[in-house]
């Protein structure tokens, strides 16, 4: 069991958990051994005050000195684990990738209007997507991949994330007809599974919120949640409690016109029947 967590500040006085093992783990194994942080530093070559920032979260070990601790406490590699997963930890949110934040997602939630969001997509209406945004051949190969890549780190991963998508109508009606039926099958199947919850905003919901752009909110372990704004060319990971708080009241909106899961699955099984029917290329994208 570990000792109770300090809490760190984040953006405009957010509070962040501490979620620095390494330093609890290392602090029981030198207690239970009744030794001094001098005595431990001695050990490992180093200062018994570096010993005291390591414990006190204000330094992490590099990976030769979690290694010597390792051996020394014979703790088979956990410290160097730990050392190097505090490392990424100590980014704050806002500052990470949003590949990083959805990966350490345990809800994420995201509005799309026009294009099937990314983690939901099949790989060849990835393609036609990322294709449509005027790529070159090499970028829509490499795009793909990490598209696919952040679906099994994230909605396939061992310890899946509550995955939450609120859908425009509008992405759903445009697209190679056979590429959106396999697409549309594809989300009626993944939407049983317990962990993700599909819901579409109709045409009849009229101009809403959600019309200002895609976005995604990703809640982590420790309760902090960050979101992702997009635009045309490169969108951004916001932190800001201003800006965090207009997205998440644009969430609220978008989610309050959906169709419950069960109508939106049965009114993406009538599209499905539609697309027997041939209908024009996809005409939007989100690159």
């Amino acid at each position: 069991m570990l000792p109770s967590r300090m809490v760190a500040h984040g953006v405009e006085g957010r509070e962040l958990a501490d979620t620095n093992e390494f330093r609890h783990s290392l602090r029981r194994e030198r207690m239970a051994r009744g030794m001094s942080q001098d005595a431990l530093g001695a050990e490992i070559h180093v200062s018994g005050s570096q010993v005291g920032n390591y414990e006190a979260g204000k330094q992490i070990p590099p990976d030769d000195i979690a290694d010597a601790l390792d051996a020394f406490l014979s703790t088979g590699g956990e410290l160097k684990r730990q050392a190097r997963h505090a490392r990424g930890e100590a980014i704050p949110p806002w500052m990470r990738s949003w590949k990083a934040n959805e990966e350490r997602a345990v809800l994420l939630r995201t509005f799309e209007h026009s294009v099937i969001p990314g983690l939901l997509q099949t790989e060849a209406y990835a393609r036609a997507v990322i294709t449509a945004g005027l790529n070159s051949e090499v970028q829509i190969e490499e795009m793909t991949r990490d598209r696919m890549a952040r679906q099994a780190k994230t909605i396939a991963r061992t310890d899946p994330v509550t995955f939450s998508a609120v859908i425009g109508e509008a992405a759903f009606r445009h697209g190679d007809p056979e590429i959106m039926k396999d697409q549309l099958e594809h989300l009626v199947d993944i939407g049983h599974r317990a962990n993700i919850h599909i819901r579409v905003v109709p045409f009849a919901a009229g101009l809403h919120a959600g019309h200002g752009g895609a976005f995604a909110l990703a809640t982590l372990a420790d309760g902090v949640t960050v979101a992702y704004a997009d635009d045309p060319i490169q969108g951004k990971v916001v932190g800001a409690a201003k800006d965090l708080r207009h997205l998440m009241l644009c969430w609220e909106s978008v989610n309050a016109l959906a169709l419950p899961c069960d109508q939106s699955r049965a009114l993406i099984l009538r599209m499905i029947d539609e697309y027997d029917t041939d209908q024009p290329d996809m005409a939007q994208v989100d690159p």
